[in-house]
Parts: C-alpha cells; sequence; structure tokens
C-alpha cells in the first residue's frame, strides 16, 4: 500500500470544485483553453481542485494538483500509488506503442534496465557532434530566408526532428526524417481527439478519421520495421553506433534483449518525445530571447568568451551556465509536458485534501510553474532565477519539466546538452527581433503553437 493510503485517508476536506455549466461542467472550457482553465482553478480555489468535464454519465472528476509538494507526493513519495492507467495514456499506447514512457510494472522495469546503460552522461555526450552539424545546417539553410524572417517553431521542430532521428537511425536519418515529418502529425491529433473525448468509437471502424490515422501508423511502422530488421541482419559492425544498433544489442542481467516490436515502440517514443519536446524549449527559448535583447546580448556574450569561433562540444554544456538558465527558464514558462496525468490506487490525502481511489489526477507543471509562492512575478521572463542559490531556495518540484521520481524521463541531460549547444550555434551566427510577440499554445501530447512563431533575423558571421 502507497504511503498515506492508509484507513484514515478518507478524513481529509472535500476537494474544492470549480463551478462549470448545466450537463457539461467544465468541459468547453477545457475543450477551448485547458492551460488557462487549470489556472483559472488554482486562482480561485489553491492547489487541490476538482474539475468536473463531461455530460452525466460519462463525466470524468479531474482532481488537479497545482503545489511544489502535491507534485513530490504524485511522482515520488507516494508514485506507487498513482499510475499511467488513465485513458489519455491508453490511447498514447495504442498509437505509438509500449515504450518507456507509456509501459508500467515489470515492463517498465525491464525497459529501464535495458535502456538506462545507453543514457548514461558519457554515451549522451557523443551525440554533440551529430547535434552541431544539424544545427549548422539548419543556421545555413536562413541565408534564403523570406525577408530575413524564420518561423523558429517550424524551424526547431525541424532541428530537433533531424537531430534525433539522425542519432536514433544514422545513416538512415533522411527517410526516416521524412517519414516522422509526414505521419507523427496526423497521428498525434488523432490521440488527441481521442484521448480528450469521454467517449470513442472503435477504432476498427472504417471512417475518415480511423482510416487516415491508421495509413500514417502503417506507413511509420513499416519505416522503422524496415530499418530494425535491417540491424539485426547487418550486425551491429555494418551499422556504427547509432542509438538504434546499440538498443539492439541491449541485453538486461538476466541476458533478454527487446523483440522487434518492443525495439519499434522504444524507437517511436523516442521519437515522440525526443524531438517535440526539444524542440519547445528551443523555440521558446529563442522568441523570449528574441523579446528581451538584453539577455540576448548577455547570451552572446558568453557565447563568444567561452567558444570564439570553434563548434561546441558536450563539455561546453557547464561552461556555459547563462545560455544554461535561458533554457530553463524557458522550460518554466514553457513547459514541453504541461499537463501530467495519474490515476490513483488507493485514497490518499493530498494538501490535506481527501483525494478518493480511482481518482484521475492531473498535475500541470504549467501552473506550478507559475505559482506565486515559489515565482515572484511568474510571469516575467528571468534567467537569474536559475543561479544555483536561487535553485537551492526553491522546493524540489516547483519546477519540474522532466516529470520527476522512479518515471523521471531519462533524456533529461540529453535535451539539456542538445538545447544549450544549439542555441550556442544558433546566437553566435545571428541577431534575433520577434515578430510574433505573443504565441498561443495549447496542451497537446506535448505543449504545441498555435501559429508561427516569427523572428527577424540578423547575420552575425
Amino acid at each position: 500500500m502507497a504511503v498515506g493510503a492508509d484507513a484514515g485517508v478518507g478524513t481529509g476536506a472535500e476537494v474544492p470544485a470549480l463551478a462549470g455549466v448545466p450537463l457539461l461542467g467544465s468541459l468547453l472550457d477545457l475543450k477551448a483553453d485547458s492551460l488557462g482553465t487549470y489556472l483559472r482553478a488554482q486562482h480561485r480555489h489553491g492547489d487541490v481542485v476538482r474539475v468536473s468535464a463531461g455530460p452525466p454519465g460519462l463525466r470524468a472528476d479531474l482532481y488537479c494538483v497545482f503545489s511544489a509538494e502535491g507534485a513530490q507526493q504524485v511522482l515520488a513519495s507516494e508514485a506507487a500509488n498513482f499510475r499511467k492507467d488513465n485513458h489519455f495514456y491508453e490511447e498514447v499506447r495504442k498509437s505509438f506503442g509500449n515504450g518507456l514512457l507509456t509501459a508500467q510494472d515489470e515492463d517498465y522495469l525491464r525497459q529501464r534496465r535495458l535502456v538506462q546503460p545507453l543514457f548514461t552522461r558519457r554515451r549522451v555526450d557523443g551525440y554533440a557532434g551529430a547535434v552541431a552539424a544539424e544545427t549548422s545546417a539548419v543556421v545555413a539553410s536562413w541565408a534564403d530566408a523570406p525577408g530575413g524572417v524564420v518561423d523558429v517553431s517550424g524551424q526547431m521542430m525541424h532541428l530537433a526532428l533531424r537531430a534525433v532521428a539522425r542519432i536514433l537511425f544514422g545513416t538512415d536519418v533522411e527517410t526516416t526524417a521524412g517519414v516522422v515529418a509526414r505521419c507523427f502529425p496526423v497521428i498525434t491529433d488523432y490521440v488527441l481527439a481521442r484521448g480528450y473525448s469521454p467517449a470513442n468509437i472503435p477504432r476498427t471502424w472504417p471512417t475518415p478519421g480511423n482510416r487516415r490515422a491508421a495509413a500514417a501508423m502503417e506507413e511509420l511502422y513499416g519505416a522503422c520495421d524496415q530499418i530494425i530488421e535491417r540491424r539485426r541482419r547487418d550486425g551491429t559492425e555494418a551499422a556504427g553506433e547509432d542509438l538504434l544498433t546499440l538498443l539492439a544489442a541491449a541485453r538486461s542481467s538476466d541476458d533478454r534483449e527487446f523483440d522487434a516490436d518492443e525495439l519499434r515502440d522504444q524507437v517511436l517514443i523516442f521519437l515522440l518525445a525526443g524531438h517535440e519536446t526539444t524542440a519547445t524549449s528551443l523555440c521558446f527559448a529563442l522568441h523570449l530571447l528574441a523579446r528581451h535583447p538584453e539577455q540576448q546580448d548577455l547570451a552572446r556574450a558568453e557565447i563568444s568568451r567561452v567558444l570564439g569561433d570553434r563548434t561546441p562540444e558536450a563539455a561546453d554544456l557547464d561552461r556555459l551556465p547563462f545560455l544554461g538558465r535561458v533554457v530553463k527558464e524557458a522550460m518554466r514558462l514553457y513547459p514541453a509536458a504541461p499537463v501530467i496525468g495519474r490515476k490513483s490506487v488507493a485514497a490518499t490525502r493530498i494538501g490535506g485534501y481527501a483525494v478518493p481511489a480511482g481518482a484521475d489526477v492531473i498535475l500541470a507543471p504549467w501552473v506550478t510553474h507559475r505559482h506565486p509562492a515559489y515565482w515572484p512575478d511568474p510571469d516575467r521572463f528571468d534567467p537569474g532565477r536559475f543561479t544555483p542559490e536561487a535553485e537551492a531556495g526553491r522546493p524540489r518540484y516547483a519546477w519540474f519539466p522532466f516529470g520527476g521520481g522512479p518515471r523521471a524521463c531519462i533524456g533529461q541531460h540529453f535535451s539539456m546538452l542538445e538545447s544549450v549547444l544549439a542555441l550556442a550555434i544558433i546566437l553566435r551566427a545571428h541577431a534575433f527581433e520577434a515578430v510574433d510577440t505573443e504565441i498561443p499554445v495549447s496542451a497537446g501530447i506535448t505543449l504545441r503553437t498555435e501559429g508561427p512563431a516569427r523572428c527577424r533575423i540578423r547575420p552575425l558571421l
């Protein structure tokens, strides 16, 4: 039984509820602006709020937890009591496979044991060259930008996809990047539509939406399966040291390996989590620096002082602390995973409130990262919030863009490495001025921009 999940938890206070409309509760508000709805819930009712959504008979009660202490309880101290059993994760699992993001129990533990050695700092640092090469190629392409304006949202998505595909697939990057760019939007939109709907028709019914998603999944799965089969057939010496080859060769202590389907599931999850999340961080780091030229100048001065004219390498991550703080502040204001869902196994108390067994529990980094108890003037962009002294003065889970606890993101170091090195190359080559000063966003599987994030660029080299 989880810590706190004892017979007395029912004595906790009743969770305050966000007012909705008759019949549908807050369903329309969540569909129109879920992030704004969660912010409003915290502002009105505090750190534990119940949000009801859907018609009678299909209504869902979401127990929203907004405090750092509550996030730590759900993700770490009582992690065993909060599982990825909710409806949304099931839709992700059915489309992107049962990889590290969605697996549970022994499946998850076995996968983590197999994958963990491939994400040590030393191993990840070896990918710095691929990040630098792909970033330099993107920067070079901006010489032809119409009117000197680039959409950093689309450009960073392209960069992050190219980088993770190159690291995963090595020489097969050209084929796979195109397939992923074509198929992922179709599949993610399908997952979102089903994941946020209180009821869905079977996936097997031949509706236009089902057929589009099935075709995209077939193409994506087929491309991955062909490469996996070729890796297994040709062996590691022919393929080199890309991540897929290492995954195919991974063995656990009981001498088990991934079968072909499990290997594809890991690849799909790495593609999903490894490019959309970093792309979001890079996009908003550039957008925020474009709106704050004084901070951009400080970042560029550090880059010039540390790098001069040389290509950045992994060791430079620790030599560029201000740029690291810029990335962290961008992740605070625009966390790539703005909402995290769990389902409680047993009744418990969070912040003094009773949370029943089987409850859908929502954590919202989007809200916690703006909580005035931890972040004075929370909407202001200020990289100084992430000096070592400032970080030491806040609760551990006031900032958790990578989740936390036993299921913390395995790719944290890679994300920071890629973001800092890519920004160093980009900012050394160009100055940025924001064209779009406000970027509407929404919560998808990851944070999504609703429209362009255009910047006017000025070459510096």
